[in-house]
Protein backbone atom coordinates (compact mmCIF):
# COMPACT_ATOMS: atom_id res chain seq x y z
CA UNK A 1 0.00 0.00 0.00
CA UNK A 2 2.66 2.12 0.78
CA UNK A 3 4.56 1.53 -2.93
CA UNK A 4 1.11 2.47 -4.61
CA UNK A 5 1.11 5.98 -2.16
CA UNK A 6 4.71 6.49 -3.20
CA UNK A 7 3.78 6.07 -7.38
CA UNK A 8 0.91 8.35 -7.18
CA UNK A 9 3.06 10.94 -5.57
CA UNK A 10 5.44 10.99 -7.73
CA UNK A 11 3.07 11.06 -10.35
CA UNK A 12 1.24 13.96 -9.12
CA UNK A 13 4.76 15.78 -8.79
CA UNK A 14 5.59 14.83 -12.51
CA UNK A 15 2.26 16.56 -13.33
CA UNK A 16 3.18 19.53 -11.38
CA UNK A 17 6.75 19.56 -13.46
CA UNK A 18 4.90 19.22 -16.86
CA UNK A 19 2.81 22.37 -16.04
CA UNK A 20 5.37 24.84 -14.94
CA UNK A 21 7.22 23.44 -18.07
CA UNK A 22 4.02 23.73 -20.35
CA UNK A 23 2.73 26.95 -22.40
CA UNK A 24 2.33 30.03 -20.33
CA UNK A 25 -0.78 31.82 -21.03
CA UNK A 26 -0.27 35.66 -20.26
CA UNK A 27 -3.85 37.98 -19.83
CA UNK A 28 -3.83 40.31 -22.25
CA UNK A 29 -2.58 43.59 -20.37
CA UNK A 30 0.69 41.61 -19.08
CA UNK A 31 1.77 41.02 -22.56
CA UNK A 32 3.46 43.99 -23.28
CA UNK A 33 6.37 44.38 -20.11
CA UNK A 34 6.10 47.02 -18.36
CA UNK A 35 9.24 46.50 -16.09
CA UNK A 36 12.69 48.21 -16.37
CA UNK A 37 15.09 45.45 -16.87
CA UNK A 38 17.74 44.03 -19.50
CA UNK A 39 18.13 41.25 -18.77
CA UNK A 40 15.46 38.47 -19.12
CA UNK A 41 14.63 34.93 -18.31
CA UNK A 42 12.91 32.08 -20.20
CA UNK A 43 11.32 29.50 -19.55
CA UNK A 44 8.58 27.08 -19.96
CA UNK A 45 6.99 25.84 -23.39
CA UNK A 46 8.64 22.68 -23.44
CA UNK A 47 12.19 23.86 -22.53
CA UNK A 48 14.32 21.59 -20.53
CA UNK A 49 16.37 25.04 -19.05
CA UNK A 50 16.08 28.26 -19.02
CA UNK A 51 17.66 30.35 -21.71
CA UNK A 52 17.89 34.37 -21.19
CA UNK A 53 17.50 37.72 -22.96
CA UNK A 54 19.97 40.31 -22.83
CA UNK A 55 18.89 43.85 -23.94
CA UNK A 56 22.48 45.50 -25.57
CA UNK A 57 23.90 48.71 -26.73
CA UNK A 58 25.91 49.08 -29.06
CA UNK A 59 27.84 52.11 -27.63
CA UNK A 60 28.74 52.42 -24.37
CA UNK A 61 31.41 54.31 -22.50
CA UNK A 62 34.48 51.82 -21.46
CA UNK A 63 34.63 53.50 -17.84
CA UNK A 64 30.61 52.82 -17.51
CA UNK A 65 30.09 49.55 -18.20
CA UNK A 66 31.10 45.69 -16.56
CA UNK A 67 29.34 42.90 -17.46
CA UNK A 68 26.45 42.70 -14.78
CA UNK A 69 26.65 40.00 -12.10
CA UNK A 70 23.52 38.04 -13.29
CA UNK A 71 24.47 38.14 -16.96
CA UNK A 72 27.63 36.56 -15.74
CA UNK A 73 25.89 33.95 -13.50
CA UNK A 74 23.49 33.34 -16.22
CA UNK A 75 26.80 32.46 -18.64
CA UNK A 76 27.99 29.75 -15.70
CA UNK A 77 24.48 28.09 -16.98
CA UNK A 78 24.29 28.61 -20.29
CA UNK A 79 25.93 26.62 -23.52
CA UNK A 80 26.27 29.52 -26.05
CA UNK A 81 25.56 33.15 -26.96
CA UNK A 82 23.09 34.26 -29.77
CA UNK A 83 24.18 38.07 -30.84
CA UNK A 84 22.05 40.24 -33.52
CA UNK A 85 25.22 38.83 -35.87
CA UNK A 86 27.59 36.51 -35.09
CA UNK A 87 30.33 38.52 -33.29
CA UNK A 88 32.63 35.90 -34.84
CA UNK A 89 31.70 36.24 -38.19
CA UNK A 90 31.82 40.24 -37.23
CA UNK A 91 35.31 39.96 -36.16
CA UNK A 92 36.28 38.24 -39.43
CA UNK A 93 38.33 40.45 -41.55
CA UNK A 94 36.65 38.88 -44.53
CA UNK A 95 33.58 39.94 -43.51
CA UNK A 96 34.18 43.43 -42.76
CA UNK A 97 35.55 43.49 -46.13
CA UNK A 98 32.53 41.85 -47.69
CA UNK A 99 30.47 44.76 -45.67
CA UNK A 100 32.60 47.48 -46.85
CA UNK A 101 31.76 46.73 -50.62
CA UNK A 102 27.95 46.12 -49.88
CA UNK A 103 27.92 49.69 -48.06
CA UNK A 104 27.91 51.26 -51.82
CA UNK A 105 24.62 52.63 -53.16
CA UNK A 106 23.80 51.26 -56.39
CA UNK A 107 23.74 52.97 -59.73
CA UNK A 108 26.75 55.31 -58.82
CA UNK A 109 24.28 57.10 -56.75
CA UNK A 110 26.16 59.64 -54.53
CA UNK A 111 25.31 62.06 -51.77
CA UNK A 112 25.70 65.13 -53.65
CA UNK A 113 23.21 63.84 -55.57
CA UNK A 114 20.96 63.13 -52.70
CA UNK A 115 21.81 66.37 -50.94
CA UNK A 116 21.11 70.22 -51.10
CA UNK A 117 24.71 71.93 -51.14
CA UNK A 118 24.42 72.80 -47.34
CA UNK A 119 23.13 69.60 -45.93
CA UNK A 120 26.46 67.75 -47.93
CA UNK A 121 28.48 70.13 -46.43
CA UNK A 122 27.30 69.22 -42.87
CA UNK A 123 28.11 66.14 -43.72
CA UNK A 124 30.74 66.34 -45.03
CA UNK A 125 32.31 68.13 -41.76
CA UNK A 126 31.25 65.21 -39.59
CA UNK A 127 32.65 62.62 -41.99
CA UNK A 128 36.20 64.38 -42.30
CA UNK A 129 35.82 64.52 -38.12
CA UNK A 130 35.69 60.87 -38.63
CA UNK A 131 38.82 60.92 -40.47
CA UNK A 132 36.74 59.48 -44.05
CA UNK A 133 37.95 61.20 -47.25
CA UNK A 134 34.92 61.79 -49.48
CA UNK A 135 36.10 59.86 -51.86
CA UNK A 136 35.32 56.68 -49.45
CA UNK A 137 32.20 58.29 -48.02
CA UNK A 138 30.53 59.84 -51.39
CA UNK A 139 29.13 56.35 -52.08
CA UNK A 140 27.95 54.81 -48.80
CA UNK A 141 24.04 53.96 -48.14
CA UNK A 142 23.38 56.94 -45.86
CA UNK A 143 22.29 54.95 -43.32
CA UNK A 144 25.60 53.28 -42.92
CA UNK A 145 27.04 56.36 -42.83
CA UNK A 146 24.04 57.50 -39.55
CA UNK A 147 26.05 54.28 -38.19
CA UNK A 148 29.63 55.52 -38.51
CA UNK A 149 28.47 58.96 -37.26
CA UNK A 150 26.53 57.32 -34.16
CA UNK A 151 29.80 57.22 -31.93
CA UNK A 152 29.65 59.39 -29.77
CA UNK A 153 29.19 63.57 -29.82
CA UNK A 154 32.97 65.49 -29.53
CA UNK A 155 32.15 68.24 -28.28
CA UNK A 156 32.17 66.71 -24.74
CA UNK A 157 28.32 65.94 -23.87
CA UNK A 158 29.41 61.93 -24.81
CA UNK A 159 33.06 60.17 -24.44
CA UNK A 160 34.86 60.22 -28.18
CA UNK A 161 34.82 56.51 -29.97
CA UNK A 162 38.31 55.79 -28.40
CA UNK A 163 37.05 55.54 -25.26
CA UNK A 164 34.18 53.18 -26.21
CA UNK A 165 32.73 50.32 -25.96
CA UNK A 166 29.73 47.86 -26.98
CA UNK A 167 28.01 45.53 -24.88
CA UNK A 168 28.19 42.77 -27.34
CA UNK A 169 31.77 42.97 -28.00
CA UNK A 170 32.55 42.79 -23.70
CA UNK A 171 30.22 39.57 -23.76
CA UNK A 172 31.87 38.09 -26.35
CA UNK A 173 34.59 38.71 -24.82
CA UNK A 174 33.92 36.88 -21.67
CA UNK A 175 31.97 34.23 -23.63
CA UNK A 176 34.96 33.16 -25.69
CA UNK A 177 37.37 32.70 -22.28
CA UNK A 178 34.61 30.56 -21.12
CA UNK A 179 34.57 28.82 -24.14
CA UNK A 180 31.29 29.38 -24.83
CA UNK A 181 29.75 29.09 -28.47
CA UNK A 182 28.69 31.88 -30.12
CA UNK A 183 25.89 32.21 -33.13
CA UNK A 184 23.64 34.61 -34.68
CA UNK A 185 20.06 35.44 -35.22
CA UNK A 186 20.40 37.03 -38.74
CA UNK A 187 23.21 37.20 -41.23
CA UNK A 188 25.14 40.59 -41.62
CA UNK A 189 24.39 40.31 -45.67
CA UNK A 190 20.61 40.17 -44.27
CA UNK A 191 21.09 43.05 -42.31
CA UNK A 192 22.98 45.10 -44.76
CA UNK A 193 19.91 43.91 -47.20
CA UNK A 194 17.86 46.26 -45.00
CA UNK A 195 18.65 49.38 -46.00
CA UNK A 196 18.45 48.73 -49.75
CA UNK A 197 14.77 48.56 -48.82
CA UNK A 198 14.74 52.23 -47.76
CA UNK A 199 15.11 54.95 -50.72
CA UNK A 200 18.24 56.59 -50.61
CA UNK A 201 16.69 59.80 -50.23
CA UNK A 202 14.79 58.92 -47.30
CA UNK A 203 18.10 57.39 -45.97
CA UNK A 204 19.76 60.50 -46.54
CA UNK A 205 16.93 62.79 -44.56
CA UNK A 206 17.55 60.19 -41.89
CA UNK A 207 21.12 61.01 -41.93
CA UNK A 208 20.83 64.90 -42.03
CA UNK A 209 17.85 65.02 -39.49
CA UNK A 210 20.13 62.77 -37.08
CA UNK A 211 22.75 65.63 -37.27
CA UNK A 212 20.80 68.60 -37.16
CA UNK A 213 18.64 67.14 -33.96
CA UNK A 214 20.65 65.01 -31.74
CA UNK A 215 23.10 68.42 -30.60
CA UNK A 216 25.65 67.73 -33.02
CA UNK A 217 25.38 71.09 -33.99
CA UNK A 218 23.28 72.80 -31.30
CA UNK A 219 25.46 71.90 -28.34
CA UNK A 220 22.47 70.14 -26.54
CA UNK A 221 22.23 67.06 -25.30
CA UNK A 222 22.56 64.31 -28.65
CA UNK A 223 21.22 60.99 -28.94
CA UNK A 224 23.65 58.72 -27.85
CA UNK A 225 23.43 60.61 -24.52
CA UNK A 226 19.56 60.37 -24.33
CA UNK A 227 19.86 56.40 -25.04
CA UNK A 228 23.12 55.87 -23.02
CA UNK A 229 20.70 57.58 -19.96
CA UNK A 230 17.52 54.95 -20.75
CA UNK A 231 19.89 52.68 -21.16
CA UNK A 232 20.80 52.90 -17.77
CA UNK A 233 17.84 53.11 -16.05
CA UNK A 234 17.12 49.70 -18.03
CA UNK A 235 13.96 51.67 -19.38
CA UNK A 236 12.98 49.17 -22.54
CA UNK A 237 9.82 50.89 -22.87
CA UNK A 238 11.48 54.38 -23.23
CA UNK A 239 13.66 53.41 -25.41
CA UNK A 240 11.46 51.53 -27.82
CA UNK A 241 9.20 54.95 -27.85
CA UNK A 242 12.53 56.78 -28.82
CA UNK A 243 13.05 54.54 -31.74
CA UNK A 244 9.35 55.38 -32.95
CA UNK A 245 9.52 58.83 -32.43
CA UNK A 246 9.15 60.32 -35.21
CA UNK A 247 11.90 63.23 -34.46
CA UNK A 248 14.78 60.34 -35.13
CA UNK A 249 13.45 59.91 -39.01
CA UNK A 250 12.49 55.91 -38.08
CA UNK A 251 9.13 56.29 -37.21
CA UNK A 252 8.32 55.24 -41.13
CA UNK A 253 11.21 52.61 -41.51
CA UNK A 254 9.95 51.00 -37.84
CA UNK A 255 8.08 47.62 -39.23
CA UNK A 256 11.40 47.45 -41.64
CA UNK A 257 13.91 47.63 -38.91
CA UNK A 258 12.38 46.72 -35.77
CA UNK A 259 9.16 44.84 -35.90
CA UNK A 260 10.00 42.56 -39.04
CA UNK A 261 13.61 41.63 -37.49
CA UNK A 262 11.45 40.83 -34.24
CA UNK A 263 9.51 38.69 -35.46
CA UNK A 264 12.06 36.61 -37.58
CA UNK A 265 14.07 36.06 -34.65
CA UNK A 266 11.30 34.36 -32.54
CA UNK A 267 11.18 30.89 -34.50
CA UNK A 268 15.13 31.25 -34.54
CA UNK A 269 15.35 31.47 -30.96
CA UNK A 270 13.00 29.25 -29.94
CA UNK A 271 14.99 26.19 -32.04
CA UNK A 272 18.26 27.53 -30.19
CA UNK A 273 16.85 27.30 -27.15
CA UNK A 274 15.47 23.83 -27.66
CA UNK A 275 18.93 22.65 -28.24
CA UNK A 276 20.88 24.09 -25.40
CA UNK A 277 20.65 27.23 -23.03
CA UNK A 278 21.35 30.11 -24.89
CA UNK A 279 21.64 33.82 -24.08
CA UNK A 280 19.97 35.91 -26.70
CA UNK A 281 22.23 39.57 -26.89
CA UNK A 282 19.71 41.67 -29.12
CA UNK A 283 19.66 45.61 -29.14
CA UNK A 284 17.47 46.94 -25.61
CA UNK A 285 15.75 48.78 -28.62
CA UNK A 286 14.03 45.70 -30.01
CA UNK A 287 12.81 44.31 -26.16
CA UNK A 288 9.64 46.66 -25.30
CA UNK A 289 6.63 47.33 -26.62
CA UNK A 290 3.64 45.10 -28.38
CA UNK A 291 5.97 44.45 -31.27
CA UNK A 292 8.90 43.88 -28.75
CA UNK A 293 10.73 40.43 -28.32
CA UNK A 294 9.30 39.73 -24.92
CA UNK A 295 5.94 40.21 -25.97
CA UNK A 296 6.49 38.27 -28.68
CA UNK A 297 8.13 35.70 -26.83
CA UNK A 298 5.11 35.43 -24.13
CA UNK A 299 2.41 35.31 -26.86
CA UNK A 300 4.37 32.13 -27.92
CA UNK A 301 3.60 30.61 -24.77
CA UNK A 302 7.11 31.24 -22.98
CA UNK A 303 7.15 32.00 -19.61
CA UNK A 304 9.11 35.27 -19.99
CA UNK A 305 10.71 37.63 -16.74
CA UNK A 306 12.76 39.20 -15.24
CA UNK A 307 15.82 37.37 -14.14
CA UNK A 308 17.29 37.98 -11.03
Amino acid sequence: MKQIWFWLAAFIVGLGSCKTGGKMTYAPEKIVPTEKSVFWKISGNGLKKASYLYGTIHLIPKDDFKIPAVVADALEDSKRVAFEIDMKEMTNIRTQMSLITKSFMAGGKTLKDLLSPEDYALVRAKMEEKGLPAGMFERMKPMFLSTLVSNGDDSGSATTSGDMTSVEMELYRLSKKQKLESTGLETAAYQMSIFDSIPYEAQAKMLVEGLRETGHEAGGESELDTMLKMYRNQDITAMQAMISDTQYGMSNYEEILLNQRNRNWIPVMGRLMREKPTIFAVGAGHLGGTGGVVALLRKEGYRVEVAQ
